[in-house]
């Protein structure tokens, strides 16, 4: 009997009856002669009294309060599914006199629908929406037992171990998302032991399939967009080995010089993965995943940083253009006016002042390694690569006194509408550096270059300077003279 087809007995009467009859000597004990169950049934009938299942339960439990059950079905990645799959099943269960069931992957039922006469006598036995299905609560039955294996599943009449279902057929295929490999839940059809057709497991697998499918291609259209968003971060390695990773653990997109395998597993905790071939590798956070590098590079990226005179900041990391925003622009520059690295708490404090909370200085770091990836490294937080800064070139050229480099570098406040604390008293130094610097040894082009950016255009001693410097004749004084003149009037 273990390699027939219950569907396709003939006498299925017959059939059952020997069925009862194998069920009440495996619940006696007693040793098998001739005929034994399918392996699959006593499998699973074994794990169902092991987990201390009653054969005389009346009906599956309850798995879900009623009122929750809308919640936890939207919540849940097979609530996506129902439209899909009703529209390939429902039509054949209410012609056939079935019932449709769909599961979670514990076997608890988000859904079911179908012929309302079997409905009205399945919620006699809890084959209904809210209720517990799995092996461990109900014994052997399709659902259940689709989902302890993995594979399709049929069980026909005794072969559930539970008696009050014998009367019962069910058909059942469990749906495995292609992403991570878990078993999302399962699609079910079930009826009475009379309306059992051949083809109803083959056409619940077909949908279950086709399920997957579906959460192939969705899979696919998120790979693609990961892919545009990060591949900046694969070509800022320069040939160097590395990997885009969704969050599930799967490889996207890497480079050809090492066998990185479709999958690394995750470590649950920290940046470190062990490679197929036994060597480790780091994981940086990106948007929607990770990048993975080996440890050690020959190369190290380059993060240019242009913030002075800007209402719009943005950074270049290895020639690849990075939006910023305001925020995230003054913890670039307080980490690069902090090559060492700051912690949370004084990153807070510079940001925010006495106010400020370091959970969501924090969180602004998270987006900013998203963005950035493996430049920014934590305890503490610093930059990890070459940085080159307008503002550090700024403070390197007043070191070095050269007026005209000063005065050709300066093109306006750093970051001029921060309130960051730190940010402000930087950009308040910086200021007065060039100012002063520029009035004490520039010269009347570097005077004139600084007079012309808009925070010194309207300096009255910039502007005396210049008349003092010029020929009457000059225009760039006949400027200066209008500029003192308008300002004069008001």
């Amino acid at each position: 009997m273990s390699g027939s087809r219950p569907g396709a007995v003939p006498d299925i009467n017959a059939h059952s009856v020997r069925l009862r009859r194998l069920h009440e000597a495996a619940l006696d004990g007693a040793r098998p002669r001739g005929e034994t169950p399918r392996s699959l049934i006593s499998a699973s009938w074994r794990r169902s009294m092991d987990a201390g299942v009653d054969p005389e339960t009346r009906s599956a439990p309850p798995a879900f309060e009623r009122r929750d059950l809308r919640d936890v079905r939207s919540r849940h990645p097979m609530g996506d599914l129902l439209p899909l799959i009703a529209g390939t099943l429902l039509d054949a269960a209410s012609a056939s006199a079935h019932i449709l069931m769909v599961t979670d992957e514990e076997g608890r039922v988000l859904w079911r629908d179908g012929d309302r006469e079997v409905m009205r006598t399945a919620d006699e036995v809890g084959l209904a929406d809210g209720f517990h299905w799995g092996e461990h609560a109900i014994g052997t039955n399709g659902m259940g037992t689709a989902l302890a294996t993995r594979r399709p599943v049929h069980v026909f009449s005794a072969e559930h171990l539970v008696r009050a279902l014998h009367s019962w057929s069910c058909s059942a295929a469990p749906i495995v998302d292609p992403d991570g490999g878990q078993v999302l839940g399962c699609v079910d059809m079930s009826g009475s032991m009379h309306a059992l057709h051949p083809a109803t497991v083959a056409l619940v697998e077909t949908t279950a399939r086709l399920a997957e499918s579906h959460l192939a291609l969705r899979m696919r259209e998120r790979d693609d967009v990961f892919r545009a968003r990060n591949d900046r971060h694969l070509r800022a390695l320069r040939g160097e080995p590395g990997a885009l990773v969704t969050a599930t653990g799967r490889v996207v997109s890497c480079d050809r010089t090492r066998q990185w395998g479709d999958r690394v597993r995750l470590p649950g905790s920290g940046d470190r993965v062990v490679l197929p071939d036994g060597g480790t590798a780091l994981l940086s956070p990106l948007d929607g995943g990770f990048l993975l590098r080996l440890p050690e590079r020959a190369h190290a990226p380059t993060l240019t940083l242009s913030f002075l005179g800007t209402d719009h900041p943005d950074a270049d990391l290895d020639g690849l253009r990075v939006p910023l925003s305001p925020r995230h622009a003054e913890i670039l520059t307080l980490l690069a006016l902090n090559p060492r690295g700051t912690t949370a708490d004084q990153l807070s404090f510079h940001l925010y002042g006495d106010a400020g909370n370091p959970v969501t200085a924090r969180a602004e770091i998270h987006r900013l390694r998203v963005q950035l990836g493996p430049v920014i490294a934590a305890r503490p937080y610093r930059l990890t690569c070459a940085v080159r800064a307008d503002f550090l070139d700024l403070r390197r050229l007043l070191a070095e006194k050269d007026a005209a480099a000063v005065a050709h570098a300066y093109r306006g406040p750093l970051l001029p509408r921060s309130e960051a604390p730190a940010v402000r008293g930087e950009r308040e130094e910086l200021e007065g550096r060039v100012r002063a610097h520029l009035l004490s040894r520039g010269s009347p082009d570097d005077l004139w270059t600084y007079a012309n950016t808009e925070h010194a255009r309207n300096d009255v001693h910039v502007l005396e300077r210049l008349l003092v410097m010029l020929p009457h004749d000059d225009h760039r004084a006949a400027v200066a003279r209008i500029r003192l003149s308008a300002l004069a009037l008001h």
